[in-house]
């Protein structure tokens, strides 16, 4: 169990980038199946009582990099949209397309094995920057239509999470760019009743 620590403490910040630092190190060296907590720690150049200060475990800070790497692509993909229309969409598949890129690249050994691991929380991120963009009095409308709008959004959010994936697995043939041209038209079938 992490011990909850004073977040915004410079040396907490600190401490924890360190760690997560060495982490990004180690995997682009390893298997992720072989780095331990020892290993993050040493790299770290702290103790391993330090590392469980911190993090619960080191699928906890794979965690914590893989989310913070995915909101960081899509933060930039979406800095200035307010409303979701058909751009911000592709930015969005965009930055799904970037993360997978990225993921494969950071984890090259294991990204077979990783990608899924993580699935689940990145098309969850995927669904709640889709519904943040929803005004929020449409949502309650009514009951249908709180429930189309999220099946909806699931289904955009795991489309777009899986044709990045199968993209990016099958050796990226075509840029990401192309990519997502390619397949708007069937993403913005999909997303008819985000747009209402």
């Amino acid at each position: 169990m992490t011990i909850k620590k004073n977040e915004a403490d410079p040396r907490v910040i600190r401490t924890r980038r360190l760690l997560q630092d060495a982490f990004a190190s180690l995997i682009q060296e390893k298997d992720f199946e072989s780095i331990t907590v020892r290993d993050i720690a040493e790299r770290a150049t702290v103790n391993r009582a330090t590392f469980y200060a911190h993090f619960v475990d080191k699928f906890e800070i794979l965690e914590t990099k893989l989310t913070e790497s995915f909101m960081t692509i899509i933060n930039r993909r979406i800095s200035g949209y307010e409303v979701l229309n058909e751009e911000t969409i592709q930015s969005i598949f965009l930055g799904v397309c970037d993360f997978h890129k990225g993921l494969s690249t950071m984890c090259k050994r294991r990204y077979k094995s990783l990608g899924p691991v993580f699935e689940i929380q990145i098309k969850e991120k995927i669904q709640t920057i889709l519904l943040s963009f929803i005004d929020k009095d449409k949502m309650l409308s009514s009951p249908n239509a709180q429930f189309l709008i999220n099946t909806a959004s699931i289904m955009l959010s795991w489309g777009m999470y899986g044709a990045a994936y199968v993209w990016n697995n099958e050796g990226r043939l075509i840029s990401a760019e192309s990519f997502v041209k390619q397949t708007m038209p069937l993403v913005m079938n999909g997303a008819k009743e985000l747009l209402g």
